[in-house]
């Protein structure tokens, strides 16, 4: 089913013969003969768009979308449901009102069927996008509260913190490291913590399409445009309109893409493919990419106007191998999260398997992590994560850092512990020592209240005066 949708005529031989073009098409359709039915039908049924007409008796079609928009009481308020208006009487003020009151959109009569259908489609695929967005809403506002990033490395802590600033505003962001860092995390982290939170987070993937298609995935494009243009197509920065788009590997876009791209980024307005016509967009961009962009600049395959828009506040992810002090956390996390999803029992991990993850380098780096730690928990037959093969588990076997964990030593949980003690100590001495003892300074540099500051520093028997 392509989805549910409620026409609202008061002639029954329209009624009869859109309902039945439309379900020609896959749509499930049910009718109402006028607005005071059709908003008790909408009471117990979540509609995917709403076709009405604008002249009926009792309720014409703008009064019909008054009270659906917000007379109704608020459990059955319906301001998310498009709403498509008809009349017969067509004008430009009319046109004017029906958008300002909350339509979707309006058609003339006599209804050219094949626009009808053009129009249902788009504001079909556009609520179904916004439900979706919304029904991930409440678990990324948790899931991408840095929740998902984990890392006491100071990098790491540094990123956080340009993250926390970043989100406030509409600034546009390039993040840059290789494959496997996080760079969709970060970006989806600074989304859910801005203004824009509750409007949709766009992915485009500059590296999974051609240039044709990647200029219309973006712009979209008009019918006839090209061949296979067979209908008119909104883009995904249209799509985004009011929230995001993160264009991934960036440096893979075509420079005749690129110069398109930097036109949206000077006058924030669109133009589709084969159009003739700017549509304004309200759109934060976030841009990644794994490449050298200052080596494509030079070899002329990235523009440097483009590089300049896109790079306002750049942010460089760390591999995992330049801060192997956060994979005991990123263990215990990727342990319990796959240990749950799989129904195991797998409180902890041996001190051998520890061992081999905290000395091997990473070349796919997070993501690599994760992947080794799922394919374990699933091979594992007792409640404690034994020996990491990594040849078994398809990983290559490159070690950069010397065997440190030689012996019976204790269980995972005392060996983080450690491990943790450690870092904390030396981050702490290097920021004091950065900042000559001032702890207001290091304590906000640190993003942690004073009081727990001064805890940390009695803990390692740091003392200000040292400092100075």
């Amino acid at each position: 089913m392509k989805g549910s949708l409620l026409i609202v005529d008061d002639e029954p031989d329209i009624l009869l013969v859109m309902c039945a073009n439309l379900k020609k098409e896959g749509y499930e359709v049910e009718t109402a003969g006028d607005g005071v039915e059709a908003l008790t039908k909408i009471e117990g049924h979540d509609y995917d768009a709403i076709i009405v007409d604008h002249q009926m008796p009792r309720l014409t079609g703008m009064e019909f979308l008054e009270r659906l928009r917000g007379g109704l009481p608020a459990a059955s308020a319906r301001t998310d449901i498009p709403v498509i208006v008809v009349t017969a009487y067509g004008t430009i003020e009319m046109a004017v009102k029906a958008m300002k009151d909350g339509a979707y959109s309006y058609l003339t009569k006599p209804i050219q069927y094949e626009e009808l259908s053009l129009q249902v489609k788009n504001a079909v695929e556009r609520r179904r996008f916004s439900r979706e967005i919304e029904s991930l809403r409440h678990e990324v506002e948790e899931r991408y509260q840095f929740g998902n990033i984990l890392g006491r490395n100071p990098q790491v802590q540094e990123i956080f913190q340009l993250i926390r600033t970043v989100a406030e505003t509409d600034a546009t962001v390039l993040i840059q490291g290789e494959s496997g860092t996080g760079k969709e995390l970060i970006a989806r982290a600074i989304h859910y913590n801005s203004r824009r939170k509750d409007r949709p987070f766009v992915v485009v993937s500059c590296s999974a399409l051609p240039e044709t298609l990647l200029e219309s995935e973006l712009f979209g494009h008009e019918r006839g445009s090209f061949t296979g243009a067979i209908r008119q197509r909104i883009g995904r920065f249209e799509m985004a309109d009011g929230g995001t788009v993160f264009l991934d590997e960036i440096g893979e876009m075509s420079m005749p893409v690129q110069m398109k791209l930097l036109r949206v980024l000077q006058e924030r307005e669109v133009e589709r493919v084969g159009g003739d016509q700017a549509v304004k967009v309200d759109v934060r961009v976030i841009a990644a990419t794994h490449k050298d962009l200052h080596l494509a600049m030079s070899e002329r395959m990235f523009r440097e106007d483009l590089f300049y828009r896109l790079n306002v506040v750049p942010i460089k992810l760390p591999p995992l191998r330049e801060r192997l002090d956060d994979v005991p956390l990123l263990v215990a996390h990727f342990l319990k999260k796959y240990s749950e999803k799989n129904q195991k029992r797998i409180t902890s991990i041996s001190s051998q398997a520890l061992s081999t993850l905290t000395r091997y380098s990473y070349p796919g780096n997070v993501r690599e992590l994760e992947n080794i730690i799922e394919r374990a928990v699933i091979m594992e037959k007792s409640e404690v994560l034994g020996r990491i093969d990594l040849k078994r588990l398809g990983a290559a076997a490159r070690f950069d850092v010397p065997h440190q964990m030689e012996g019976d030593i204790e269980p995972f949980k005392k060996t983080k512990t450690e491990v943790v003690g450690r870092f904390e100590k030396e981050y702490f001495t290097k920021l004091l020592r950065l900042y000559s003892g001032n702890m207001t300074r290091a304590s906000q540099h640190a993003g942690i209240n004073i009081k727990n500051f001064h805890e940390k520093m009695a803990r390692y028997g740091l003392k200000k005066e040292d400092f100075k």
